[in-house]
């Protein structure tokens, strides 16, 4: 009985903190988002920029000795003219850092009050004189307090910068799935809300051959629900709202690419079957979308979706391949929509295969209508729960 009241109370308080965001947040323009980045094989004059509503130039890089920053010749004022002539309207980020950038080096630039202010001067000097719409933080791979005290500490002075040189500025973060992602440290989700125009949850990159552990077991990387784990992109999504990030500040992440992992038997070659760990013989064991559509048609692979999971994974002879295919995709934004979110973003442009995935999103959420009814966004959010 405790345990149903409990329960109830909870569920009365996040239906409340929903109806409040939907109520006291008016809803921006929702975000059709995506990443490119210049070595990904697809030329900027190709992008079909009127698919999306904000595009993400990956990467400018940050000098561990200067705290400036500074940008391939890719991602210069070349690229917002760029991806402008075919859609004017579509807004241009700069993203900064990325996953090879370790997070000791962002740390390094946050603890001090003298480091953030040039790292900050520099990216606000940096969009304006290139022709970007707003800024876009991608510090990843966080996992200590001092770490997540430094990121908030940052997110306010960028703020009050951007406020008083370039107001006009979005400003934004690529993010873990979870605002807890160790037991240890979790997200200055304060900072977060009171700083950020949105936040790109990636939810992606749960599992993969080279990160996982013994036995190996076939596991989609990117699955929205997981009956059998709170890892997922809806409890992702939840646990951020549950923390205080509202609805409409937050972006799902999709990604248009798989993990290959190795089966131990041909014969058994569904979500958790017995694996040698991870195959490198299609895409070096991380293939695109585009790869992937080559790897089914070349091969004949038996293609499954999976509802549950809302994953794809295909498979031939002993290569498994967890990824998102369209029904995956246009469930996830679906969910998105429906979820009260503003949006949802992919990483990245050039592993799509002929805007497939690309368009699919962009129709799917034209289509679609917020839920506006915090009972059935409670529902949504924990399909699970009783």
């Amino acid at each position: 009985m405790a345990f149903i009241n409990n329960h109830s109370s909870l569920k009365i308080i996040v239906s409340f903190i929903v109806l409040l965001s939907l109520l006291h947040f008016p809803f921006s323009s929702a975000v059709k988002g995506g990443y490119w980045f210049p070595d990904s094989g697809l030329p900027a004059s190709n992008i079909d920029s009127t698919l999306f509503t904000h595009l993400f130039c990956a990467f400018a890089n940050l000098n561990t000795q200067t705290n400036q920053l500074s940008v391939p010749p890719e991602c210069s004022s070349s690229f917002p003219r760029t991806v402008r002539q075919r859609n004017p309207n579509v807004k241009v980020l700069l993203s900064i850092g990325g996953g090879s950038l370790p997070s000791s080096n962002f740390n390094n630039m946050a603890r001090q009050a003298s480091s953030r202010k040039t790292f900050i001067d520099s990216s606000i000097n940096l969009a304006l004189s290139n022709g970007y719409d707003g800024l876009d933080l991608d510090w990843e791979h966080q996992s200590t307090v001092e770490e997540m005290n430094n990121l908030g500490t940052l997110l306010n002075e960028w703020r009050a910068t951007v406020r008083a040189k370039a107001p006009n500025l979005i400003l934004t973060a690529a993010l873990h799935y979870s605002p807890r992602p160790n037991p240890v440290a979790t997200f200055p989700t304060q900072a977060i809300n009171n700083n950020l125009d949105f936040l790109n949850v990636m939810a992606y990159d749960f599992y993969a051959p080279a990160w996982s552990p013994r036995p190996y077991l076939t596991r989609p990387h990117a699955s929205l629900r997981d009956p059998t784990s709170t890892v997922s992109g809806s409890s992702g999504i939840s646990a951020w709202m549950q923390a205080g990030v509202p609805a409409n500040k937050l972006v799902l992440g999709v990604p248009f690419y798989g993990y290959a992992w190795q089966l131990s038997n041909p014969n058994q070659n569904g979500i958790l079957a017995p694996s040698n760990g991870g195959d490198t013989s299609v895409g070096q064991g991380t293939p695109s979308y585009r790869q992937i559509r080559d790897f089914i048609s070349q091969r004949g692979a038996t293609v499954v979706y999976n509802s549950t999971y809302v994953t794809n994974y295909c498979y031939s002879g002993t290569t498994w391949i967890g990824y998102d295919d369209t029904q995956a995709i246009s469930t996830k934004v679906t969910y998105a929509r429906n979820t009260g979110l503003l949006g949802y973003f992919a990483w990245s442009l050039g592993q799509d295969q002929n805007w497939a995935l690309s368009r699919q999103a962009s129709q799917t959420w034209g289509s679609g209508a917020r839920v506006t009814d915090p009972e059935l966004e409670w529902n949504v959010l924990h399909p699970f729960s009783i």
